[in-house]
């Protein structure tokens, strides 16, 4: 069986070429490359990672190719990303990095000649009823899957999560025993694209500055200022330089670029039990079809460690209601609803959340 695998220079994907080698597989390994180089906006140091990729293949007496996709990237994701925030929506890069670099780009020019791709996300592959379907990791705190959610099913069906069943823990306890390169590394918290670079600097770029009042919703009082609407999410709460706080980010006004905000923990404004999602796309098929009207779901509005319980509801071919078991902070739309069965343990597949 031949493998491809993706390194990314981080403990996991190390302990995937450690666990795929103890199985008696022999991996070939490649790092995809985003980062522009000399470029001061997007400032990824892809430097670190490649070597200890290297350092990684080495050890296992296996070859590593470098993959350039940063222009199918930034065509793609980049563009994406800024096209969002221009709408005042809340991209979420990292999706559609999976879906469309990761997993697209890479498969038509490397992966196809491959039977399987493996990686290091916090996921797992389930077989049920002759279908392929993602799964959710052990780990409910590391869980990935919310990243995987628009992945179609030729994707899920070729791709392998070996360290999907595994703790955190148990991961790096396996890379210090194999004395693996990154093995001490800590966990990258950047957003896929952007890499070690501020998200603001990086929009700034893009779309400049523009001076808008800052608005409190309950009383239309002026609290503050702000240098452009898109700098700022729905449900944000640092970085509005307001005080007697805190303050939450509300409502947005795209046309007269006015932020609204709410102050204090309890405002209902900052809280929703319900969304409606758009372009609702199913991983592998939908297990509902033949259900009555409310279906018994989990689901994730961002990437968080639990899962929230609620109803799903069908509202058209795409189009989806959900009503939430708790309230929710912070729905921002152009973010991802991603929705799994009742056990929390398949991931269905997600929609866009819109206004």
């Amino acid at each position: 069986m031949e493998i491809a695998a993706l390194l990314s220079g981080g403990v996991d994907s190390a302990v995937v070429v450690h666990l795929l080698c103890e199985q008696g597989y022999k991996p070939t390994l490649f790092y995809i490359k985003i980062g522009m180089d000399g470029a001061e906006y997007m400032d990824c140091s892809a430097e670190e990672d490649i070597e200890l990729s290297t350092a990684t293949a080495r050890k296992y007496g296996l070859s590593l190719e470098v993959v350039d996709l940063h222009q199918e990237y930034w065509e793609n994701v980049a563009a994406y990303a800024i096209d969002k925030v221009r709408q005042g929506l809340t991209p979420n890069p990292d999706v559609m990095c999976n879906k469309l670099i990761k997993f697209g780009c890479f498969e038509r020019r490397v992966g196809k000649d491959f039977d399987f791709t493996a990686t290091g996300h916090y996921a797992t592959i389930l077989q049920r009823n002759g279908k392929t379907w993602l799964g959710t990791a052990k780990d409910p705190v590391k869980d990935q899957t919310d990243f995987l959610a628009q992945i179609d099913y030729l994707q899920v069906s070729k791709l392998m999560f070996p360290i999907g069943g595994l703790m955190k823990q148990e991961v790096r306890e396996i890379a210090n025993r194999a004395g693996l390169p990154s093995a001490k590394r800590k966990d990258s918290q950047g957003i896929c694209f952007l890499g070690k670079i501020n998200y603001n600097d990086f929009v700034r770029r893009f779309l400049g500055e523009k001076e808008g009042a800052i608005v409190e919703l309950e009383t239309g009082k002026k609290v503050g200022t702000h240098r452009g609407y898109w700098f700022h999410t729905i449900g944000q709460r640092k970085g509005l330089g307001l005080s007697g706080g805190p303050w939450f980010v509300v409502k947005k006004d795209i046309e007269e670029n006015t932020i609204y905000v709410s102050r204090g923990y309890g405002v209902e404004t900052q809280y929703g039990n319900e969304f409606r999602m758009h372009d609702f796309h199913f991983i592998t098929d939908n297990p509902w079809k033949d259900q009555e009207k409310e279906i018994d779901i989990t689901f994730k509005i961002r990437h968080t460690p639990g899962f929230t319980k609620g109803k799903l509801i069908q509202e058209g071919e795409k189009q989806f209601h959900i009503l939430s078991s708790e309230k929710l902070q912070g729905i921002a739309p152009g973010q991802f609803g991603v929705i799994y069965d009742e056990e929390a343990k398949v991931c269905v597949g997600s929609g866009e959340i819109i206004r």
